[in-house]
């Protein structure tokens, strides 16, 4: 189970979200059988999610992080609610590429150019939908783009996957700084060299750095208070009555072809690959709607 943690600087000048996203990329890697790259991908956009979900305001809030890149990973995407919780997929889960020039998992090639959407759905109001072309496929500085450029919000976000020999999850988290209203000149300079100072998120926690303390070296030189946690874990939505609703949806003649040519169907959630059968009866049934 993952731990996500949100601090205020005392001045309420600026705050921190930071997650540990481990037992979460874990989780995901497993479902989906994804390999070392597009665990990172999917891994680091989960995290991104969970992080921009803590400042949803009720149960029925949700985000969508939706990656459209031109690389071989296809379409990476993750939602998660207001409590951080997520799930998500990749297009392609098996892509196998050369490191990048630093000889680390190229994330960015796998992604390649493409856009980033973001879909915030709030019961009550009209989806908000933003949308900015990718800056590098590395998604923590496409994250950091579409705030400054979707939301007009100075921030930093950090993320980072570590993925084992055997493909399994090492470390996976990251965190998010964004300046409020009214941050002075001081509180930016100082935000600025903590931020340049900060070691990379994943070898923090893949060293047992608690996530406390990673907002405290993230921030370091700046009083910062608590203000809440809560854990954090892979979580589908899927059920029986939601697939049985998307089955209503087709036409009548769809149904009834698959109940008489198919004997039925069987769907697949492409967030946790859990599988719902349905058959030729229940489909004619759902056919007389």
């Amino acid at each position: 189970m993952g731990k996500l943690v949100r601090y205020i600087t005392e001045d309420g000048g600026a705050f921190i979200v930071c997650a540990d996203t481990t037992d979460v990329v874990s989780r995901a890697e497993k479902i989906h059988a994804t390999s070392a790259v597009t665990t990172a991908a999917l891994g680091r956009l989960l995290t991104a999610a969970s992080l921009m979900g803590s400042s949803l305001k009720s149960p029925q809030d949700s985000i969508t992080l939706r990656i459209s890149g031109d690389g071989p990973a296809g379409t990476v995407t993750a939602v998660t609610d207001w409590m951080g919780n997520v799930r998500g997929r990749v297009a392609n889960p098996v892509v196998e590429i050369p490191l990048n020039s630093v000889g680390k998992l190229n994330v960015s090639g796998a992604v390649g150019k493409g856009m980033l959407t973001v879909i915030k759905d709030i019961p009550g109001t009209e989806p908000y939908v933003g949308s900015i072309e990718l800056v590098s496929g590395e998604i923590a500085e496409d994250i950091t783009s579409y705030y400054a450029i979707s939301e007009q919000i100075p921030t930093v976000c950090s993320l980072g996957v570590l993925v084992n020999p055997d493909l399994s999850v090492k470390a996976a988290g990251g965190y998010i700084i964004q300046l409020l209203p009214g941050a002075d000149d001081e509180l930016v300079s100082a935000l600025e060299k903590a931020v340049a100072e900060a070691r990379p998120i994943s070898s923090m926690i893949d060293e047992g750095i608690s996530v406390d303390d990673i907002c405290l070296e993230a921030m370091r030189g700046l009083k910062i208070s608590k203000l809440d946690e809560c854990s954090v874990v892979y979580q589908c939505k899927c059920s029986r009555e939601r697939t049985g609703n998307i089955l209503r949806s087709l036409d009548n003649k769809e149904l009834v072809a698959m109940a008489n040519e198919d004997g039925g169907a069987e769907v697949t959630c492409r967030f946790c690959e859990k599988k719902y059968r349905f058959s030729a009866a229940e489909l004619l049934e759902m056919s007389q709607k």
